[in-house]
């Protein structure tokens, strides 16, 4: 049998305060203060009646008052009833460590790396849970272990790059994307690419840690076997900077030329404003890449001055608008598509991007004797100038504008 507590009865096994209002005051407030104590222990409900009835107590002296001001007024309508400065505890119910459902909690998990994430970096974090919870999001979050890990891991390693192109594989699960990737296809995605996704899943129970929702990592010890390797894409050669040119493309032409001689990302490019051109006299224009309202940097090195070679400054004057985006119709994902394109027209391109344009520089660079140094300074690298970081990497100012203009101006173009 219950015991028995003031103010208080249980009904499905949780404790619920009640306790009616005063009559005068019921026309004001209701008939009666009613909360659940989300709690099913009495020594829990007894605590929480005391502090309820305290606030009980609050809220009768602040009514009374109100109806004493109003007293010598019309009677408030309920639209214009008083509003009393008295907050009523919550409650939350008690729940075991490691409870929470794993969907559930990668739902909050993606709400707050949305906030300080950018969207690429975004997009991959949601991926990588995605999978996860297909497979796994009914599960209570306590209930992972190392075995779920190895059988999560094994079906990232038959994966493959298209997966998701196939219409069966739009909707589909982690177990049936592995199916549809063997049935389908025989190539699956690199190990860098599965290491990064059992990471990002990682890092997600590593925040449940964190959050108190779990009490240690259960994949923490888990790693790709495959020993990560990078296929970095080609180098343009002249010989293909020369077929690029001579394509004349009325989409990338113009972007082109930015990234080869100035080695510019895609990014920075589609991102270039009219008044991020400054003229600096004999020395000639430059472009400041910073951070604006259409696009971030990679990284603080990134954020630098470059000189305009002679045939920028020449598109400037004659084929580029003079206030605004240099580029309003590019985007990262249209140069990239693009590219593609001319891949297709072009098959001597095969084997290299449009960031090829950026090692082509970098290489020209190298060719004419340019210090590593000076060449991370143009392009935005992070390089250590000396054995200890320190004698350049904070106590130089970095090389002068006529340092730069004397680099640009030594790259020749390929004739087309």
């Amino acid at each position: 049998m219950s015991p028995q507590i003031k103010y208080a009865y249980k009904t499905h096994n949780t404790w619920v305060y009640r306790r009616t209002y005063p009559k005068a005051l019921q026309p004001i407030l209701g008939f009666a203060l009613k909360q659940s104590l989300k709690t099913a222990g009495a020594r829990e409900a007894k605590l929480r009646v005391a502090e309820l009835n305290t606030t009980f107590t609050t809220i009768i002296k602040e009514a009374q008052a109100h109806a004493l001001a109003s007293s010598n007024t019309d009677t408030p309508t309920a639209t214009q009833g008083p509003r009393l400065a008295v907050g009523r505890p919550r409650y939350q119910r008690a729940r075991l460590l490691g409870e929470r459902l794993v969907a559930e909690l990668a739902q909050a998990y993606l709400a707050e790396v949305s906030q300080r994430l950018r969207p690429g970096s975004y997009k991959s974090v949601r991926f990588a849970l995605s999978l996860l919870t297909s497979h796994l999001g009914r599960h209570a979050v306590g209930d992972l272990s190392l075995s779920h890990g190895k059988e999560v891991l094994g079906y990232i390693t038959q994966l493959s790059p298209n997966v998701r192109k196939y219409r069966d594989g739009k909707n589909a699960g982690l177990a049936d994307l592995a199916r549809l990737a063997q049935e389908h296809e025989g190539i699956t995605l690199a190990p860098q690419t599965q290491a990064r996704i059992l990471k990002q899943m990682s890092q997600f129970l590593d925040w449940c840690v964190g959050e108190g929702e779990l009490g240690a990592n259960p994949w923490e010890a888990l790693k790709v076997k495959d020993k990560p390797e990078v296929h970095p894409h080609g180098m343009l050669t002249d010989g293909q900077v020369s077929v690029l040119l001579g394509a004349k493309d009325r989409v990338l032409n113009s972007a082109l030329l930015f990234g080869l001689l100035t080695g510019m990302r895609s990014g920075e490019i589609c991102g270039l404003m009219a008044e991020d051109i400054t003229a600096k006299g004999n020395l000639g224009r430059f472009v400041s890449i910073r951070p604006n309202r259409v696009r971030l940097l990679k990284s603080k090195a990134a954020e630098r001055e470059v000189p305009l070679h002679g045939v920028l400054e020449g598109l400037l004057d004659t084929a580029l608008p003079t206030s605004g985006r240099l580029f309003p119709y590019l985007s990262v994902d249209r140069i990239v598509k693009r590219y593609a394109y001319l891949r297709r027209l072009h098959p001597e391109l095969q084997g290299t991007v449009f960031h090829s344009t950026r090692k082509w520089f970098i290489t020209q660079c190298e060719r004419t004797g340019v210090p590593e140094h000076y060449t991370a300074s143009l392009v935005g690298h992070q390089s250590a100038r000396s054995a200890n970081k320190l004698t350049y990497g904070l106590y130089s100012a970095g090389i002068s504008d006529a340092q730069k203009r004397e680099i640009v101006e030594g790259i020749r173009l390929p004739q087309a």
